[in-house]
C-alpha cells in the first residue's frame, strides 16, 4: 500500500507507465497507419475506450492508495480534459489555415499529442522540483492562472492569429517550401529537388501551439494535486483521447459559445486555491494583521474543486447549447473567416532555398 499522505512511486511503476503509454501510443499508430477520416463510431468508439481507462486508473487508485488520492487524479483528469477542448478550437483552425487534406489529418493530431505528451513531461517534472524546493512558486503559479483567466475572458470569441506565431513565420521564411501536400509526407522532390511539403509548418504551428497549452495547463493541474504521478497521468489520459474527441465534436465544438468563459472561470479558481494554499503554507506577516492570521482564510479542498469544476463545465455546456438553439447566428463557425488556401497562398509554387 502507499503512504496516506504522498504517493512514493517506485522507480519501476514510473518506468511500467512509460512503457505502457508508449506501447499505446504504437497500437494506435499501428491500428490508423492507414489515412482515412474516422468514422463517428470509430471516434465513438475510442473515445469511451480511453474515458472508460482513465475512469478504472482513478478507481484502482482508491485500492492501491486511498479515496483523497483517486479524488485528485480525477479532479486533475477533469481539468486537463476540459482544457484540451480548448485545443481543439486551436487545431481546427489550423487545420482550416493550411487546408490539410481531412484523411492526414489523424496523422497530424497524433505529432501534436505525442509533443504534447513529451513538453508536459518536462514541465511537470520542472514543476514538481520548484515545488519542492520553493513552496513560494505557488503564488506565482496563482497569479499566472488568474492572468491567464482574465486574458481569456477578454478575448473570449477572438479566434487566434497565426500572423502573430513568430515560429510560423520563421519556418514559412527560411524552408525551402512547396504550396502542394505528398500525402503525409514532410519532404518531396519538385522539379528534382527535395523540398518540404506544408505538413511541415502544420506540424511547427502545433508543436509551438502545444508549447502555450502547456504553460497554462501544469500550473492549474498541479492546484489540484502536487503529485507528480498523478500530474502525469491524468495528463496522459486527457490528452491520448484528444484525437478521438476532435472528429467526434468537431461540429459540436462551433456550439461552445461560452467555453472560454467556463474555462476562465476554472483557472481563475484554480489560482485562487493555490494562492490560498500558499498562505496557509508560507503566510506573509504584514505586521497589522498579526501572526496566524491567514489560518482564518478557508483552503479548499479537492470535493469542493471536483464539485465546483464538475458544476461549472456542466453549466458551461448547457448554456452554450441553449445560447445557439435560441440564436443560431452565435454559432462561431471555426475556421470559416479563412479561405481554403489563404496561408497556403503564402508559399510561392516554386521551392525557396
Amino acid at each position: 500500500m502507499l503512504d496516506d499522505t504522498a504517493l512514493n512511486v517506485p522507480f519501476w511503476v514510473w518506468a511500467a507507465t512509460i512503457a505502457i503509454l508508449i506501447g499505446v501510443i504504437a497500437l494506435d499508430l499501428f491500428i490508423s497507419r492507414k489515412p482515412h477520416v474516422p468514422s463517428l463510431r470509430e471516434a465513438t468508439v475510442w473515445s469511451l475506450v480511453y474515458i472508460g481507462a482513465a475512469v478504472v486508473f482513478g478507481i484502482g487508485l482508491v485500492f492501491v492508495a486511498n479515496g483523497q488520492v483517486s479524488a485528485e487524479f480525477f479532479g486533475g483528469y477533469v481539468t486537463e480534459k476540459a482544457l484540451s477542448v480548448d485545443n481543439l478550437f486551436v487545431f481546427v483552425i489550423i487545420m482550416s489555415a493550411f487546408a490539410v487534406p481531412p484523411e492526414y489529418q489523424h496523422r497530424v493530431l497524433m505529432f501534436g499529442i505525442i509533443l504534447a505528451l513529451m513538453l508536459r513531461g518536462l514541465f511537470i517534472a520542472a514543476g514538481a522540483a520548484a515545488i519542492e524546493r520553493f513552496s513560494e512558486v505557488f503564488y506565482l503559479f496563482g497569479a499566472f492562472l488568474i492572468y491567464t483567466a482574465v486574458k481569456l475572458a477578454r478575448h473570449r470569441g477572438e479566434q487566434p492569429d497565426l500572423e502573430k506565431n513568430g515560429v510560423i513565420r520563421f519556418a514559412e521564411r527560411r524552408l525551402s517550401t512547396t504550396r502542394e501536400y505528398d500525402g503525409p509526407k514532410l519532404r518531396t522532390t519538385v522539379a528534382g529537388r527535395r523540398v518540404f511539403t506544408p505538413m511541415v509548418i502544420v506540424l511547427v504551428a502545433i508543436g509551438t501551439t502545444d508549447v502555450l497549452f502547456a504553460l497554462d495547463s501544469i500550473p492549474a493541474i498541479f492546484g489540484i494535486t502536487q503529485e507528480a504521478y498523478l500530474v502525469f497521468t491524468a495528463n496522459a489520459f486527457a490528452l491520448m483521447g484528444l484525437r478521438q474527441l476532435y472528429f467526434l465534436v468537431n461540429g459540436l465544438l462551433d456550439r461552445l459559445v461560452y467555453l472560454s468563459i467556463g474555462l476562465s472561470v476554472v483557472l481563475g479558481f484554480i489560482g485562487i486555491k493555490l494562492i490560498l494554499h500558499a498562505l496557509h503554507e508560507n503566510g506573509i506577516d504584514l505586521g497589522f494583521v498579526g501572526e496566524g492570521a491567514w489560518s482564518l482564510l478557508p483552503e479548499i479542498g479537492i470535493g469542493t474543486s471536483l464539485v465546483f469544476i464538475g458544476v461549472t463545465l456542466a453549466v458551461t455546456t448547457v448554456a452554450s447549447l441553449a445560447k445557439v438553439r435560441r440564436d443560431p447566428d452565435a454559432v462561431k463557425h471555426i475556421g470559416d473567416h479563412l479561405q481554403p488556401d489563404e496561408r497556403l497562398s503564402e508559399i510561392p509554387e516554386d521551392t525557396r532555398s
